[in-house]
Protein backbone atom coordinates (compact mmCIF):
# COMPACT_ATOMS: atom_id res chain seq x y z
CA UNK A 1 0.00 0.00 0.00
CA UNK A 2 1.17 3.62 -0.50
CA UNK A 3 2.88 5.17 2.52
CA UNK A 4 4.10 8.63 1.51
CA UNK A 5 2.26 11.68 2.87
CA UNK A 6 2.57 14.42 0.26
CA UNK A 7 0.49 16.70 2.50
CA UNK A 8 3.37 16.84 4.97
CA UNK A 9 6.66 18.74 4.78
CA UNK A 10 9.80 18.71 6.90
CA UNK A 11 11.58 21.74 8.34
CA UNK A 12 15.18 21.29 9.50
CA UNK A 13 16.54 23.24 12.47
CA UNK A 14 20.31 23.15 12.63
CA UNK A 15 22.90 24.89 14.79
CA UNK A 16 25.74 24.20 12.40
CA UNK A 17 29.16 24.86 13.94
CA UNK A 18 28.00 27.75 16.12
CA UNK A 19 27.28 25.64 19.21
CA UNK A 20 23.67 26.81 19.57
CA UNK A 21 21.22 24.48 21.31
CA UNK A 22 18.34 23.84 18.92
CA UNK A 23 16.36 21.89 21.53
CA UNK A 24 16.69 24.81 23.96
CA UNK A 25 15.35 27.17 21.30
CA UNK A 26 12.26 25.04 20.66
CA UNK A 27 11.81 24.27 24.35
CA UNK A 28 11.05 27.91 25.02
CA UNK A 29 8.32 28.31 22.40
CA UNK A 30 6.43 25.02 21.86
CA UNK A 31 4.09 23.03 24.09
CA UNK A 32 5.96 19.72 24.44
CA UNK A 33 9.27 18.66 25.94
CA UNK A 34 11.80 17.97 23.18
CA UNK A 35 14.54 16.83 25.56
CA UNK A 36 12.94 13.43 26.05
CA UNK A 37 12.03 10.66 23.63
CA UNK A 38 11.09 11.77 20.12
CA UNK A 39 8.88 12.07 18.13
CA UNK A 40 6.44 14.22 20.04
CA UNK A 41 3.34 16.05 18.86
CA UNK A 42 3.10 19.69 19.92
CA UNK A 43 1.77 23.11 19.12
CA UNK A 44 3.02 26.62 18.57
CA UNK A 45 0.50 28.96 20.19
CA UNK A 46 -0.48 32.59 20.43
CA UNK A 47 0.37 34.33 23.73
CA UNK A 48 -3.28 33.68 24.68
CA UNK A 49 -2.81 29.92 24.28
CA UNK A 50 -4.57 29.46 20.93
CA UNK A 51 -3.25 27.03 18.33
CA UNK A 52 -1.40 28.52 15.36
CA UNK A 53 0.41 25.37 14.17
CA UNK A 54 0.57 21.74 15.21
CA UNK A 55 3.40 19.42 14.20
CA UNK A 56 5.63 16.52 15.22
CA UNK A 57 9.28 16.89 16.23
CA UNK A 58 11.78 14.23 15.10
CA UNK A 59 15.49 13.76 15.73
CA UNK A 60 17.52 14.62 12.64
CA UNK A 61 21.09 13.43 13.03
CA UNK A 62 22.10 16.13 15.50
CA UNK A 63 19.46 18.53 14.15
CA UNK A 64 15.71 18.54 14.81
CA UNK A 65 13.07 18.01 12.14
CA UNK A 66 9.54 19.42 12.19
CA UNK A 67 6.91 17.27 10.48
CA UNK A 68 4.19 19.79 9.56
CA UNK A 69 1.46 20.53 7.03
CA UNK A 70 3.06 21.22 3.67
CA UNK A 71 0.72 24.17 3.09
CA UNK A 72 1.75 25.70 6.41
CA UNK A 73 5.51 25.13 6.16
CA UNK A 74 6.53 28.56 4.85
CA UNK A 75 4.36 30.35 7.42
CA UNK A 76 5.81 28.19 10.19
CA UNK A 77 9.36 28.93 9.04
CA UNK A 78 8.55 32.66 9.12
CA UNK A 79 7.13 32.37 12.64
CA UNK A 80 10.12 30.38 13.93
CA UNK A 81 12.50 32.86 12.31
CA UNK A 82 10.75 35.67 14.17
CA UNK A 83 11.36 33.89 17.49
CA UNK A 84 14.95 33.02 16.62
CA UNK A 85 16.11 36.62 17.09
CA UNK A 86 19.94 36.62 17.06
CA UNK A 87 20.43 32.91 17.71
CA UNK A 88 22.58 31.28 15.04
CA UNK A 89 20.13 28.54 14.12
CA UNK A 90 19.40 27.63 10.50
CA UNK A 91 15.71 27.05 9.73
CA UNK A 92 14.98 25.68 6.28
CA UNK A 93 12.72 23.40 4.30
CA UNK A 94 14.17 19.90 4.10
CA UNK A 95 14.02 18.84 0.45
CA UNK A 96 15.69 15.43 0.64
CA UNK A 97 13.38 13.62 3.06
CA UNK A 98 9.69 12.75 3.14
CA UNK A 99 7.14 11.62 5.73
CA UNK A 100 5.59 8.16 5.58
CA UNK A 101 2.74 6.45 7.43
CA UNK A 102 1.02 3.09 7.73
CA UNK A 103 -2.15 2.28 9.71
CA UNK A 104 -0.62 -0.46 11.85
CA UNK A 105 2.51 -0.39 13.99
CA UNK A 106 5.17 -2.76 15.21
CA UNK A 107 7.36 -2.80 12.09
CA UNK A 108 10.17 -0.75 13.54
CA UNK A 109 8.94 2.77 12.77
CA UNK A 110 7.64 5.16 15.45
CA UNK A 111 4.11 4.85 16.83
CA UNK A 112 2.24 8.11 16.41
CA UNK A 113 2.78 9.91 19.75
CA UNK A 114 -0.81 11.11 19.87
CA UNK A 115 -2.55 7.75 19.78
CA UNK A 116 -1.11 4.33 18.99
CA UNK A 117 -4.22 3.44 17.01
CA UNK A 118 -3.18 6.12 14.50
CA UNK A 119 -0.45 3.76 13.32
CA UNK A 120 3.22 4.49 12.79
CA UNK A 121 5.27 7.09 10.95
CA UNK A 122 8.79 7.33 9.67
CA UNK A 123 11.02 9.63 7.66
CA UNK A 124 12.84 8.37 4.58
CA UNK A 125 14.83 9.79 1.66
CA UNK A 126 12.57 11.15 -1.05
CA UNK A 127 11.97 8.83 -3.95
CA UNK A 128 10.33 9.83 -7.23
CA UNK A 129 7.60 12.45 -7.17
CA UNK A 130 5.31 9.92 -8.86
CA UNK A 131 5.13 7.90 -5.61
CA UNK A 132 1.56 6.99 -4.79
CA UNK A 133 0.01 9.13 -2.08
CA UNK A 134 -1.27 7.79 1.24
CA UNK A 135 -2.91 11.10 2.16
CA UNK A 136 -6.51 10.04 1.54
CA UNK A 137 -6.04 6.84 3.55
CA UNK A 138 -4.38 8.78 6.37
CA UNK A 139 -7.17 11.37 6.53
CA UNK A 140 -9.89 8.71 6.65
CA UNK A 141 -8.04 6.71 9.31
CA UNK A 142 -7.39 9.79 11.45
CA UNK A 143 -10.94 11.13 11.27
CA UNK A 144 -12.41 7.71 11.97
CA UNK A 145 -10.45 7.78 15.24
CA UNK A 146 -11.70 11.29 16.00
CA UNK A 147 -8.32 13.07 15.83
CA UNK A 148 -8.27 16.61 14.36
CA UNK A 149 -5.09 18.24 13.05
CA UNK A 150 -3.97 21.11 10.86
CA UNK A 151 -4.86 24.77 10.64
CA UNK A 152 -8.27 24.28 9.01
CA UNK A 153 -9.49 21.86 11.67
CA UNK A 154 -7.78 23.47 14.67
CA UNK A 155 -9.09 26.90 13.76
CA UNK A 156 -5.94 28.80 12.65
CA UNK A 157 -5.45 30.81 15.83
CA UNK A 158 -9.07 30.64 17.03
CA UNK A 159 -9.01 27.59 19.32
CA UNK A 160 -7.36 27.20 22.71
CA UNK A 161 -4.78 24.42 22.68
CA UNK A 162 -6.52 22.33 25.35
CA UNK A 163 -9.77 22.62 23.37
CA UNK A 164 -7.86 20.82 20.60
CA UNK A 165 -7.67 17.81 22.97
CA UNK A 166 -3.95 18.41 23.36
CA UNK A 167 -3.75 16.97 26.87
CA UNK A 168 -5.52 13.76 25.85
CA UNK A 169 -3.35 13.40 22.72
CA UNK A 170 -0.01 13.98 24.48
CA UNK A 171 0.51 17.38 22.93
CA UNK A 172 1.48 19.36 26.02
CA UNK A 173 3.88 19.10 28.94
CA UNK A 174 2.78 20.70 32.20
CA UNK A 175 6.21 20.30 33.80
CA UNK A 176 8.80 21.46 31.25
CA UNK A 177 8.63 25.19 31.96
CA UNK A 178 7.56 28.28 30.07
CA UNK A 179 6.62 28.54 26.40
CA UNK A 180 4.48 30.89 24.34
CA UNK A 181 0.88 30.57 25.54
CA UNK A 182 1.86 28.56 28.62
CA UNK A 183 0.18 30.74 31.25
CA UNK A 184 -3.38 30.36 29.99
CA UNK A 185 -2.86 26.70 29.07
CA UNK A 186 -1.55 25.85 32.55
CA UNK A 187 -4.35 27.80 34.22
CA UNK A 188 -7.02 25.94 32.24
CA UNK A 189 -5.46 22.62 33.19
CA UNK A 190 -5.13 23.54 36.87
CA UNK A 191 -8.76 24.64 37.01
CA UNK A 192 -9.89 21.67 34.89
CA UNK A 193 -11.90 24.16 32.89
CA UNK A 194 -12.06 23.21 29.20
CA UNK A 195 -15.45 24.47 28.09
CA UNK A 196 -15.30 23.46 24.43
CA UNK A 197 -13.77 20.64 22.44
CA UNK A 198 -12.95 19.90 18.83
CA UNK A 199 -15.00 16.86 17.88
CA UNK A 200 -15.10 14.78 14.69
CA UNK A 201 -18.76 14.07 13.98
CA UNK A 202 -20.82 12.53 11.20
CA UNK A 203 -21.49 15.23 8.63
CA UNK A 204 -25.24 14.73 9.08
CA UNK A 205 -24.88 15.58 12.80
CA UNK A 206 -22.63 18.61 12.27
CA UNK A 207 -23.76 22.09 13.32
CA UNK A 208 -22.85 24.45 10.50
CA UNK A 209 -22.39 27.34 12.96
CA UNK A 210 -19.78 25.35 14.90
CA UNK A 211 -18.12 23.63 11.95
CA UNK A 212 -14.41 24.03 11.32
CA UNK A 213 -13.99 21.63 8.41
CA UNK A 214 -16.13 19.23 6.38
CA UNK A 215 -15.26 16.15 4.32
CA UNK A 216 -18.38 15.18 2.35
CA UNK A 217 -16.56 12.36 0.57
CA UNK A 218 -15.89 10.74 3.97
CA UNK A 219 -19.09 11.80 5.70
CA UNK A 220 -17.22 13.63 8.50
CA UNK A 221 -16.98 17.15 9.87
CA UNK A 222 -14.94 18.75 12.64
CA UNK A 223 -17.02 20.91 14.99
CA UNK A 224 -16.03 23.17 17.91
CA UNK A 225 -18.60 22.07 20.48
CA UNK A 226 -19.48 23.12 24.03
CA UNK A 227 -18.72 20.21 26.35
CA UNK A 228 -22.25 20.08 27.75
CA UNK A 229 -23.60 19.71 24.21
CA UNK A 230 -21.45 16.72 23.28
CA UNK A 231 -23.34 13.49 22.74
CA UNK A 232 -21.12 10.87 24.47
CA UNK A 233 -21.98 8.44 21.68
CA UNK A 234 -20.17 10.72 19.22
CA UNK A 235 -17.01 11.09 21.32
CA UNK A 236 -14.09 8.77 20.58
CA UNK A 237 -13.17 6.36 23.36
CA UNK A 238 -9.90 8.16 24.12
CA UNK A 239 -11.77 11.43 24.79
CA UNK A 240 -14.63 10.13 26.95
CA UNK A 241 -12.78 10.18 30.31
CA UNK A 242 -12.13 13.92 29.86
CA UNK A 243 -15.84 14.58 29.36
CA UNK A 244 -16.93 13.05 32.69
Amino acid sequence: MPTRLFSRALIRLSAGAEGEDVADFLQGIITQDVRGALPVWCGLLTPQGKALFDFLIWPGGGDLLIDCEADAAEDLIARLTRYRLRRRIAISLEQELSVHWRPHWGDGAAPDPRLHALGERWIAPQAADDDESADDDWRKHRLTLGVPEGRAELGDGETLWLECNAAELNGVSFSKGCYVGQENTARMNWRQKVNRRLLVVPLARSDHARRRAAYPELGFAVDHVRVEDIDPALAPEWLRPALV
